[in-house]
């Protein structure tokens, strides 16, 4: 039996709509929706989901665990929300917000606009750090991901975009061969 499938979600102050293979939650920062596999039974109890296979193979198995991280993920999307923290590093690099748009100068002839999904909001705390945030897990990772991949971090002086909490393993020179 999946440890991770096995656990009941709480979803106390949602409203959560189960029809057929659509399950919706509603919660203070929004509402998210989740299409279900319909070979695995997701049942709505009080203030709980449960998540249930019919029967052990492997694909089923996979299944079980992989819905319920699923339903979890998007009740603490519409409860706390997610986010991510990017660092710019590089002399001169900076990011700066025009209006809900990212103006990015990191390096390149010409400065770059990302122009995030209407979803995500987007702060600069600071010149060189950018806050993505967002309700849907996979968005906002996904939005990280595409502005880090503008200029990724090098390995010889660690210049680009990286993750907050991302170590870059750095390279000797060529003049440490000597």
């Amino acid at each position: 039996m999946s440890r991770v499938g096995k656990k009941p979600v709480n979803i106390k102050g949602l409203t959560v709509d189960h029809k057929r293979d659509l399950l919706k939650i509603k919660g203070k920062l929004g509402e998210l929706q989740l299409k279900v596999n319909p070979s695995i039974n997701v049942k709505v109890e009080g203030d709980e989901i449960l998540v249930e296979r019919p029967n052990d193979e492997k694909q089923i198995r996979a299944l079980h665990g992989l819905t319920r991280a699923l339903i979890q993920n998007i009740v603490t999307g519409v409860t706390d929300g997610f986010s991510k923290t990017l660092d710019i590093v590089g002399v001169g690099f900076r990011a700066e917000l025009k209006g809900n748009n990212l103006l990015l100068n990191i390096g390149y002839s010409h400065p770059i606009y990302f122009i995030p999904p209407p979803e995500i909001t987007l702060e600069v705390p600071a010149p060189t750090q950018i806050v993505i945030k967002g309700i849907d897990k996979e968005l906002v990772g996904q939005v990280a991901a595409k502005i880090r991949s503008i200029r990724e971090p090098e390995p010889y002086k660690g210049k680009g975009i990286k993750y907050s909490d991302e170590f870059i393993a750095r390279k000797a020179g060529k003049t440490a061969g000597k």
